[in-house]
């Protein structure tokens, strides 16, 4: 199958997603989230997982370890894809489509990075005033998934108060922590 067969030239003004990855790391009932850094652009100084972009020619497991592996020095095990989440901004073209993953690492040490301090916190009190808004949310389900459990399917949107708005593939009602 060749570029055209794709339909990439027809594309361009349809609407795209930018591809992310975010990674919860457990040890033992522990998750590493990352405190962002106060000079970034987005969750400055709010809690969040490991991720980032999915670079060119990149799978999203190749992204979801360089990741780990940049942000904090880990090599996860075990990794699964726990939720899929599409982001609708508002933008009638652009939007962003990130993969969640979560695993486990053997070991607490961890290499700080220039994106924020890396904190071990129990999951029976995460920092939920300090999350990035939509953790408080997600972050218990997808580490109550059953092992053997398919991905959570996330629709992120907002509504007529820029107040984020997630919704579940199979539930009614929007989400809530």
């Amino acid at each position: 199958m060749g570029r055209e067969e794709q339909g990439l030239a027809v594309s361009r003004q349809r609407y795209q997603v930018t591809p992310r990855t975010l990674c919860f790391l457990r040890n033992g009932d522990d998750v590493l989230l990352l405190k962002g850094a106060p000079h970034k652009r987005i969750w400055a100084n709010r809690y969040n997982g490991l991720g980032g972009h999915v670079e060119r020619g990149e799978d999203l497991m190749a992204a979801v370890l360089r990741e780990a592996r940049e942000e904090a020095g880990v090599t996860p095990r075990d990794l699964r894809l726990a939720a899929v989440v599409h982001v609708d901004g508002g933008d009638p073209l652009l939007g962003v489509l990130f993969f969640v993953f979560a695993g486990f690492v053997d070991e607490r040490t961890v290499r700080e990075s220039a994106e924020g301090a890396l904190e071990w916190h129990p999951l029976a009190h995460l920092p939920v005033d300090w999350m990035a808004p939509d953790l408080p949310v997600i972050l218990p389900r997808i580490m109550a998934l059953p092992s053997a459990a398919g991905p959570l399917f996330l629709s992120y949107a907002y509504d007529e108060n820029d107040q984020l708005v997630i919704r579940a593939w199979g539930e009614d009602a929007p989400l809530t922590s």
